[in-house]
């Protein structure tokens, strides 16, 4: 069984809400549902019947941080001593020019559990991050996406 990776804020990310998952919404919806039944006839009870789903994605979201963060393998570049050799690797910063048109975007490689292109995450198994692991800076990385190929020049490598 592979162990999935994930980066230590990731790693801290999850924990947190794992936290408050158990700790602040387990109790509310508890007591949600203890409320809705003070109301009588269950079958006709809407706020019952909302507090028991509400109750069933809690804890099924519970059960899935607790799987992922057992079986997850957290890594930290800073001590992999990666840090010091200049190249992408899994958790690096990368600052990329896009070659024919010249914008510049940010990523991190993560974690599949943690990728979130809104933040500039993105997963270490998706095209750009596999085309860019192991370059170093000045370097073209040329990527097979969906919408044809891509080349990013890599300006920057950071190991936060």
């Amino acid at each position: 069984m592979s162990r999935p990776p994930l980066t230590v804020t990731g790693a801290e990310r999850l924990k947190a809400e794992l936290n408050r998952l158990k700790t602040v919404e387990r109790p509310r919806i508890v007591q949600a549902i203890a409320e809705a039944r003070e109301h009588g006839d269950l079958k006709e009870n809407a706020e019952y019947h909302a507090a028991r789903e509400q109750q069933g994605f809690c804890e099924g979201r519970i059960q899935e941080l607790e799987s992922v963060l057992s079986l997850a393998q957290v890594i930290d570049v800073a001590t992999v001593g990666a840090a010091n050799s200049g190249k992408v690797v899994f958790g690096a910063t990368v600052d990329l020019e896009e070659v024919k048109t010249g914008d510049t975007i940010t990523y991190q490689i993560v974690g599949d559990v943690e990728a979130d292109l809104k933040q500039g995450m993105i997963a270490v198994s998706s095209p750009v991050a596999r085309a860019l692991i192991g370059k170093e800076e000045g370097d073209v990385a040329v990527v097979q996406a969906p919408g044809g190929v891509r080349e990013y020049e890599i300006l920057e490598v950071r190991y936060v």
